[in-house]
């Protein structure tokens, strides 16, 4: 059985809000990094704001910490968080088979969405910058279909694509050890060898992709990943990076 990496703390929760919220809550008193697990959240949230289903089995957690940087290199967490959790996964179910990443942030398994990730960082003055990694992943169940939104990929989990059961707790300690691995090489090799590694691992790459914001539609082929994290298309009036948006397919 693996063992839980030396270097970081853990914090469970039967019960809490969510435990983004519990992050803001504890950064200030945070010294070296702290990973938080719950078993139940009653406000969850996702992207832009939206409401995350939170039943029991499935795993809510979120690591906060200093990564030691300015908001530009924290971000690029992300990525580091997306393949943690693949090898996660590859870890429970013994292959890589029908796993890949959707930027900017979810992991797909056959096809649907098994898990996401919510980056936020918390600011405590002059190089005092935190991060909170949110990261769901549906174990156990998945959302109904008719939750999420219209042209979103459908909802999965591991245990109703594969038939692995797994424990939050067990599932964790997959996820803190390969997310320190890749932390690890950030920090040491910078961020060329983990966009390699994400590309190698992207959903739909060479593919056309719409990508929506609050604001505009673009639609293009996934050329890429930038040296910043940045969606890269190739479109009809030319090539775009866009920094933030929703990808749908």
């Amino acid at each position: 059985m693996s063992v839980w990496p030396e270097a970081y703390d853990l914090r469970i929760y039967d019960e809490i809000d969510s435990t983004l919220a519990e992050a803001a809550r504890i950064a200030p008193g945070v010294s070296r990094p702290v990973w938080m697990l719950a078993r139940l959240q009653t406000a969850a949230r996702a992207r832009r704001g939206r409401n995350w289903d939170s039943p029991r089995g499935n795993l809510y957690s979120t690591l906060v910490y200093n990564p030691g940087c300015g908001p530009q290199q924290a971000a690029l967490r992300s990525f580091v968080a997306a393949l943690a959790l693949f090898d996660a996964c590859v870890a429970v179910i013994g292959r890589a088979e029908g796993l890949a990443l959707k930027w900017p942030n979810d992991v797909l398994l056959n096809g649907g969405k098994l898990a996401g990730i919510l980056l936020e960082s918390l600011s405590l003055g002059p190089d005092r910058l935190y991060l909170a990694v949110g990261i769901g992943v549906n174990l156990a169940d998945a959302p109904p279909v008719e939750a999420v939104e219209p042209g979103a990929v459908r909802p999965v989990s591991l245990a109703g694509e594969t038939g692995v059961l797994i424990t939050p707790d067990d599932f964790l300690i997959e996820l803190a050890l390969a997310y320190d691995r890749y932390e690890a090489q950030l920090s040491t090799e910078g961020f060329a060898p983990i966009r390699s590694a994400w590309l190698a691992r992207a959903a739909r790459l060479g593919e056309q992709i719409v990508a929506r914001t609050g604001t505009s539609e673009t639609v293009g082929i996934f050329e890429t990943i930038d040296t910043d994290g940045q969606l890269v298309l190739s479109t009809a009036s030319g090539r775009v990076r866009i920094p933030a948006a929703d990808v749908y397919f």
